[in-house]
């Protein structure tokens, strides 16, 4: 079982997936979402955690993609499991609670940034 059960968000736009850096625990990108309150759905933990990290956003059509399991960026020897899903925000995403800042992450971007669950697992699969 992993340390952290996360939910997470793979929002595409121009051909660039939206990314957070957190303030702290970590300088590596990760996705907009966070971990699961007991008892909460998947869907009801993304509307929260988007909400506390982005602001006055939603997302919408959410597609289930998978779920990933590998090294916790930022946690050292720590786990991390992700139930990431597709969806499109409505509104426009800016850095709140935690979050230092955006990224739209592209394909020439430098992949050194990224949490070892995306560069290992997520994106080489999307």
């Amino acid at each position: 079982m992993a340390d952290y059960d996360k939910v997470g968000l793979l929002a595409v736009r121009n051909g660039r997936v939206l990314l957070c850096r957190k303030k702290h625990t970590t300088a590596l990108l990760i996705l907009p979402g966070g971990c699961r309150e007991a008892g909460e759905s998947a869907p009801d933990c993304l509307t929260r955690e988007l909400r506390e990290e982005l602001g006055e956003v939603r997302v919408e059509d959410l597609e289930y993609l998978g779920t990933y399991s590998d090294f916790a960026a930022g946690s050292q020897g720590k786990t991390v499991q992700i139930e990431l899903y597709r969806g499109e925000l409505a509104g426009e995403p800016a850095p709140h609670a935690e979050i230092r800042k955006l990224v739209w992450f592209g394909e020439d971007d430098d992949r050194s940034q990224l949490a070892p669950s995306l560069l290992r697992k997520i994106l080489p699969t999307w």
